[in-house]
């Protein structure tokens, strides 16, 4: 068996292919070198100007000590008075490059203008402040009276052991200030109460951001904000928590599950407010965790360190990653809101037995009006699409959650996602006496438009389902 004789290749010919492959590996090293250097000069570039900006700004300042620079630079220029460092406008806008793109100018523009105050800064808020930081608000109002604890690091947003024994606020207000110094920040080491509500919610604020788990405390704020017209997100409880798919944004008067919610909402209608709340919360049960005796030596602050009323000597357990969401959830909502960035948050409330009610009421009203042999297309699934998603739970008419009913908007056509209408059943019963082609004499004109809206719109998305 004899080997595989390789064809020769002469040494003209070999000399040739070597310096071609030379050059060829010095012509690739010299691009990727001349992109390396590139884009390492344009980093450094930028580095030198956010540096030059800072040097003119910390100049400006009354305390030209180096102390006082530093303190200026840590605490967003402000110290909570003073004014925030002139960092130029374009190293701002290329920090929020992804953010106009989103947002656009007019939405970025407003965010940046905006005023927040955020009250309680512990796994929660200090997750909430720091996102609404990096999204663009300007001034932020930053309160709480705790300190950082070495417990609190596996949920903090930015603080580290360095910071443990150092107030809550005065910790995000020095980090905030290397993320981004131009922002103003006031922090203020204060317990917030119904004495102080006035002055720690001055200023006119865009939005006040709950993160208290005291309930008391909880109450009075949101009646406080509620009474002076003041845009509030409330958090509700985050410990003993840990599936991520079960957090959504309702109106206080849509939770369920959330024993704080539950108290919360009995505690806010016993001072007359039953709605117009949004809340970050979890519809998961408890499960397992149990509750964590108080240390000995905090029974005596043991109010301050329950996240219910009925848990006064007991702490939560807190799964870090839960806090952060809640905190995450309530500075995009925020943000939205701030830039008239138009959502539609879906309480999903896992109501299967009213999806099937549902279906089977339209499915015997089909077969009282036309009969046994008419088929219904649509499954449960489907019913609770229409119900959930398009009309958000409520009468397309009215508004209102009492009774709900599917029905054909026009009965002239069959029932689809684009002809299937929410409605009360008072309210169903007098529509399927309407002839299809008097709608509009039965119903004021916003109704029959934003009826058309809502299909207009599930059409579009149609092609997506």
């Amino acid at each position: 068996m004899g080997f595989l004789k390789l064809p020769s290749i002469d040494a003209p010919h070999l000399t040739t292919f070597a310096v071609a492959l030379a050059a060829s590996v010095a012509t690739a090293s010299s691009i990727f070198l001349a992109q390396h250097y590139s884009k390492h000069a344009r980093i450094q570039r930028i580095k030198d100007e956010i540096a030059e900006s800072l040097r003119n700004s910390i100049a400006d300042f009354d305390d030209d000590s180096a102390e006082g620079a530093l303190v200026g630079r840590g605490s967003g220029g402000s110290g909570g008075d003073k004014p925030a460092p002139a960092l130029a406008e374009h190293l701002i806008r290329e920090q929020l490059a992804r953010n106009y793109a989103f947002l656009g100018e007019e939405g970025v523009t407003k965010v940046r203008g905006a005023f927040v105050i955020v009250v309680g800064l512990g796994g929660v808020g200090s997750h909430a402040a720091h996102m609404l930081l990096r999204s663009g608000v300007q001034r932020l109002r930053l309160i709480d009276f705790d300190q950082v604890s070495l417990s609190s690091l596996n949920r903090h947003a930015v603080a580290t052991q360095a910071d443990v024994g150092t107030p809550k606020s005065t910790c995000l207000q020095r980090h905030f200030g290397q993320i981004a110094p131009h922002v103003q920040i006031d922090a203020r080491n204060e317990l917030f109460n119904m004495d102080a509500a006035e002055e720690l919610l001055s200023g006119e604020p865009d939005f006040v951001l709950d993160c208290i788990d005291n309930l008391n405390t909880k109450i009075d704020l949101i009646k406080y904000c509620k009474d002076n017209n003041i845009r509030i997100i409330s958090s509700m409880g985050a410990g003993a928590k840990s599936d991520c798919s079960r957090i959504q944004i309702a109106d206080i008067s849509e939770t369920f599950e959330d024993p704080l919610a539950r108290a919360t909402r009995r505690g806010l209608k016993l001072k007359g407010v039953e709605s117009g709340v949004p809340v970050v919360y979890s519809t998961e049960k408890p499960g397992s965790v149990k509750l964590l005796p108080l240390e000995d030596d905090k029974v005596e602050e043991a109010e301050e360190y329950s996240a219910l009323p009925d848990f006064r000597v007991r702490i939560l357990p807190v799964l870090g990653t839960l806090p952060a969401l809640f905190g995450n959830c309530m500075a995009s909502y925020v943000i939205t809101e701030l830039a008239g960035w138009a959502t539609e948050p879906l309480a999903i409330k896992g109501r299967e037995k009213t999806y099937a009610r549902l279906h089977r009421d339209m499915v015997n009203r089909e077969k009282d009006q036309r009969g046994n042999a008419v088929a219904v297309p649509l499954n449960i699934a489907d019913v609770g699409y229409v119900y959930e998603e398009i009309w958000r739970g409520r009468s397309a008419v009215s508004g209102s959650f009492d009774k709900p009913q599917i029905v054909r908007w026009d009965n002239s056509k069959p029932p689809s996602f684009q002809n299937l209408v929410c409605l009360t059943r008072p309210e169903a019963e007098k529509h399927d006496k309407i002839p299809p082609n008097r709608l509009a004499e039965h119903y004021p004109p916003e109704v029959i438009e934003y009826i058309e809206a809502r299909f207009l719109e599930e059409r579009r998305l149609n092609k997506w389902r």
